[in-house]
């Protein structure tokens, strides 16, 4: 995502495409958002495939598929719309692979590490993520100019090597429950949120003489007749099939259900963030500091960094401390700390100095880096070893449709923002520099959406606006000054303003509650995978073949859901009905069984 966020501005004068012509608005909201959209529709059923048929075998599958559709990203031959369609439909079938991967590898790694390693694993998995967005923001910065195919040829090499390692090196270790496809869950469930997630995208277009369209009858039925009647459908075919997909008594795991809900409220928190940033810096920032357009995209990627930067250091540090004393500490204090970042961007002007900026942007980092590794061990951990793969979807569905919400939720309140002021910055900054009043009333009517677009795309939308009718009858001085880098970017400052002092409110408000949300997890909790047993003579756990259990720090040890909990003796009743206590020392066996059941060891 981070690689062509960066290369938009190549991408679209690559295949002709105008941002500012009615209709292209959309063929840019699809090209960003159709990968979140079909991630987040896929994941659960993908989660539970693996569950059933293997996840190993899920997530290989989906690194082929990833890379054959990123390779087939660079090779249309079309120029505008159809172009355009074209590499929409590619990154949804990418989409499918993505769905694949972010289903499985969670509850791979889960299945590979003890509980005790567990956060220090997801946090070293983020970290990679990490490192392959960070490299992004800079690959597509260099490669978009040279040619905008290149921005998805690059991806290629790697997805080759990672295809043929996956196939050659990963091996399922996970427990597999074979069962029928739910179909009608399946069918529901996707119908469903796609109708909500679509509705979300159409909403923040323009529609009739309003400046969005949330009062489009199409866009409310979808979200409220389609979107919301289907999921309620599904809610109730899952209670009645045999086998359903979204395993709804996942829920009555305290951990799990508060973590997941702290999850979607980071996500809605931080979603739009990096649209915002580009913006900031693409279309406002970097060109009044004397940045030229056709550079914008390289230098807002590397001013980015220490948002990045933040992220790599906290994640390993926060899992591997998760692993020792617990998630709810770290994950608290990473979204109270993401909302006073929040706080500290809406303070700034928007003609910042960039060493305050990039303070905040790492402490930003620092934030979400505590928060993402905990989190996601607290929630792996809770689950039971047979759900891991349809949990983890889950999981990953409320964290990609919440960045889809949250960037309908941002790109709103900003447009409200920008509604307010554009109009009349424009009709008074134009008719300044000798614009005839019709003309600058006719630029001012632009919609809000392709004044943001514009900026995102690092695009001075003036120039085609008046086109050479109007600015060959200036005087040569105002024509270049309104068509240059310098007009255009100081024109909307304030309204833009204006629209960021909103949305990072809203970023506040919803990191303080995810903040409350994690709090409220409870203690400890590691679900009981049957890797460990406790005899009734007081003696401690005894590890069977292959298996490690859970490290000897205080946890709490479910069975499944609906069933009785398996207790440590020693073990006390904690927040929550988790049970805590010192859990014995964790012992591991060689894979072949011994001849004879190993001797239990004392307890400490």
């Amino acid at each position: 995502m981070s690689i062509m966020l960066i290369a938009l501005p190549d991408i679209f004068r690559g295949i002709g495409v105008d941002p500012l012509q009615p209709g292209n608005t959309s063929l840019l909201l699809w090209l960003i958002m159709s990968y979140l959209v079909v991630t987040a529709v896929l994941v659960v059923s993908f989660g539970r495939l693996g569950d059933m048929y293997g996840r190993t075998r899920m997530y290989n599958l989906g690194f082929a598929v990833f890379t054959v559709f990123s390779v087939l990203l660079s090779v249309t031959w079309q120029h505008g719309t159809a172009g355009a369609l074209w590499l929409i439909a590619m990154r949804v079938l990418q989409g499918v692979g993505g769905a694949m991967l972010m289903a499985n590898s969670n509850a791979i790694l889960t299945d590979a590490f003890p509980a005790r390693q567990r956060g220090l694993a997801l946090g070293l998995n983020q970290v990679a993520g990490i490192t392959g967005s960070f490299v992004g923001l800079v690959l597509g910065g260099l490669l978009g100019p040279v040619n905008w195919r290149l921005v998805f040829l690059v991806s290629g090499p790697f997805g080759v090597f990672g295809t043929a390692w996956a196939y050659l090196k990963l091996r399922d270790t996970g427990i597999r429950t074979p069962a029928r496809p739910d179909w009608w869950g399946n069918l529901t469930f996707a119908a469903g949120l796609i109708a909500l997630l679509a509705g979300i995208t159409y909403g923040i277009q323009p529609y009739g003489g309003h400046t969005m369209g949330w009062s489009n009858p199409a866009v409310l039925t979808a979200m409220g007749g389609g979107g919301v009647l289907l999921l309620a459908v599904f809610c109730v075919v899952e209670t009645k099939v045999a086998a359903p997909m979204f395993r709804l008594g996942l829920f009555r795991i305290r951990a799990f259900t508060a973590g997941n809900l702290a999850s979607l409220l980071a996500s809605l928190g931080r979603g739009g963030l990096m649209f915002l940033l580009v913006i900031w810096l693409q279309g406002i920032w970097l060109p009044r500091h004397g940045y030229g357009f056709t550079e914008t995209p390289l230098w807002a990627g590397i001013y980015m960094l220490p948002l990045t930067l933040g992220f790599l250091v906290a994640g390993p540090v926060s899992g591997w401390a998760s692993d020792r004393f617990g998630a709810r500490a770290f994950a608290t204090g990473g979204m109270l700390l993401a909302a006073a970042s929040f706080g500290a961007l809406q303070a700034l002007p928007v003609d910042f100095g960039y060493p305050g900026f990039a303070l905040i942007l790492l402490l930003n980092g620092i934030g979400m880096g505590l928060f993402a590794a905990p989190n996601r061990a607290a929630i792996m951990n809770s689950l039971p070893p047979d759900q891991r793969g349809v949990g983890a979807g889950i999981s990953t569905t409320f964290q990609n449709s919440a960045m889809v919400l949250s960037i309908g939720i941002f790109f709103s309140l900003m447009i409200t923002g920008l509604a307010g002021a554009l109009p009349r910055a424009l009709t008074t900054g134009l008719t300044a520099q000798g614009v005839p009043a019709a003309d600058a009333a006719k630029v001012a009517a632009l919609p809000p959406v392709g004044v943001l677009f514009a900026s995102l795309l690092g695009y001075n939308p003036v120039r085609t606006l008046l086109g050479p009718r109007v600015l060959d009858h200036l005087p040569p001085g105002h024509a270049a000054y309104l068509t240059g880098r310098e007009f255009f970017p100081r024109l909307i400052s304030q309204p833009f303003s204006d629209g960021l002092a909103v949305a990072f409110g809203f970023a506040i408000a919803a990191c303080l509650i995810a903040a409350v949300a994690s709090l409220l997890r409870g203690g400890r909790y590691v679900h009981d995978d049957g890797r460990a047993r406790h005899p009734a003579d007081g003696t401690a756990a005894v590890a069977p073949a292959a298996a490690v259990a859970a490290a000897p720090s205080p946890v709490a040890v479910a069975g499944t859901p609906g069933s009785p909990a398996t207790k440590d003796p020693a073990a006390s009743t904690g927040p929550g009905g988790a049970t805590t206590g010192p859990a014995p020392a964790a012992r591991t066996d060689p894979p072949s069984p011994p001849a004879s059941p190993p001797p239990p060891s004392r307890s400490p």
